[in-house]
Order: C-alpha cells, then structure tokens, then sequence
C-alpha cells in the first residue's frame, strides 16, 4: 500500500475572542442594520447574523497560537477594551461600554465565549416610536449657564424599577419612550376603581468630565460641535448618586407625550 504524501500550501486559522449584539434599549430587539463598532486594539467583523465578532486582540495575543485550550493568562475578565458604537443611519446614538476578556471558554456560564454580550442603543430625538408608547420629550440644560448637556442619562422608574432609559444628544434633546404602560390600570385610590395614568419618577445624571456642554447661541445657530457626546450609560446609571443628578414626578399614559424643560446644577 503506497503512502499518501500531503504538503501544506496555506493554513487559515480564526479565533472568535467575543462577539456583541447590539439591540433597540426600547424594544429589546437586534438591530440588524450596520453600525461602526470599534474596540481599542482590535478587529472587529460583522457576520451574517448581525453579530460583531472579535476575532484579535493586542492584549490577547497569546490566544492566537492556542487553539486546544486558552492560556492561563490573562485572567478571565481581566482585560477591559474600550468599545464605541456608531449608527451611520442616525437612528441610535453613539455610545460607549467596556469589554471585558477573555471570556470564559465553557458554554452555560452568565459570561460565556459562546454568548455575546448584549449593548443597548438610544433611540435619537427624531427616531420613529410606537402610537401606544408613552413618550417623554427632554431638554436637559445647566442651570446657571443655560448649556445644554449632552451625553446625560435620563431613567424612568416606578414601583422599585427602571421602566426606560435615554441618552441626550449635543443639543441635549432626548427622547425616552416607556413601552408596556398600560392604557386602564387597577386603582389604589378607594374613590375610583381604575386609573388611566401612571405614576414614575424620572431622573436625569450628567458627568461634566464625560458629557458635552454645548452653548445655547450654538444650539440655536445650528452649530454642531466636532464630535458627538460619547458616554457610557451603564456607566452613568452606576455612578448616578454620586454624579450631578435630579428628580420629577411625571404621570404616564399610553398614548401620550410630554415635553420637559429640565435643569441641572453642574460645575
């Protein structure tokens, strides 16, 4: 029996480091139109599922010759990489997050390589919403200069719960639709049976070393700065006691808009 003799010409090899799937903040749903996601020191590629996948990582270069088993080091989680998305389409806005690697290599674990990680996108001001959303229209300004504040985070919470986040942008507009707000409700008010509103609280954090401050002659001149303001929502929620923040009362109902003027002191 003659020996069959083989000689590599090429040798294509792929690692998948991590992958993100960006979703609608409202509806919960994949976005499946392109955005720009990039990571500090590495390669990102989209693939056919809508999936950005991190295939190399300047800090994770020892994966790349392993293939078997990953290294030992670094640790799991121990890398962060910046990442910013961007829509080219200009429904979402731009954000920030921190991707921590490596990722652990068994399948079933809440931070698995085989599971991506799930970043939420805020609907811009002029993004298209739903007739049965309760919507709220903001405005977030500094209160002794009149700037207005991009980049601020806005949280609707009712019932020990956030019911709907928003991000402003360099005008410091947002929109914040609050789906699911039901159009009867029972009443905890012995003199009616049931209710049409809702009663939540929204409050509204900014970082003044993260967040823009645009001059309100700007605003009004149309003149957009250079770069849009680029934060990190989840970041801002965390950190939300110990930034500049403010509370409102507002009643939602299906169906219905409101537009609030809101005011920070900021340093």
């Amino acid at each position: 029996m003659s020996a069959l003799l083989l000689r590599e010409l090429e040798r294509v090899e792929t690692r998948v480091l991590g992958a993100v799937r960006c979703v609608d903040a409202v509806t919960r749903t994949q976005i499946d139109t392109p955005l720009q996601v990039q990571v500090a020191g590495a390669t990102v590629r989209r693939n056919r599922g809508g999936l950005y996948v991190l295939v190399r990582a300047d800090a994770l270069a020892a994966h790349e010759t392993a293939f078997a088993l990953p290294p030992a080091a670094p640790a799991l989680g121990s890398v962060a990489l910046p990442l910013t998305v961007h829509d080219p389409l200009g429904r979402y806005l731009p954000r920030r997050a921190t991707l921590a690697l490596p990722r652990d290599p068994l399948a079933g674990q809440p931070d698995s390589l085989f599971t991506p990680v799930e970043l939420a996108l805020y609907p811009a001001a002029a993004a298209p919403t739903s007739a049965n959303w309760s919507l709220l229209r903001a405005s977030v300004r500094a209160e002794a200069s009149g700037d207005a504040l991009g980049g601020a985070l806005l949280l609707v919470r009712a019932d020990g719960r956030v019911l709907a986040r928003g991000l402003t942008d360099w005008r410091g507009e947002a929109l914040v639709p609050v789906p699911g707000v039901p159009v009867t409700t029972w009443s905890d008010d012995p003199d009616a049976v049931v209710v049409s509103e809702l009663a939540a609280t929204l409050q509204w954090v900014f970082d003044p070393a993260a967040g823009l401050r645009t001059p309100l002659v700007a605003v009004q001149a149309g003149r957009a700065p250079a770069a849009p303001p680029l934060v990190d929502p989840d970041g801002l929620e965390s950190r939300a006691a110990t930034l500049p923040n403010a509370t409102q009362a507002v009643a939602l109902a299906a169906g219905r808009s409101l537009t609030l003027s809101l005011v920070l002191a900021v340093p």
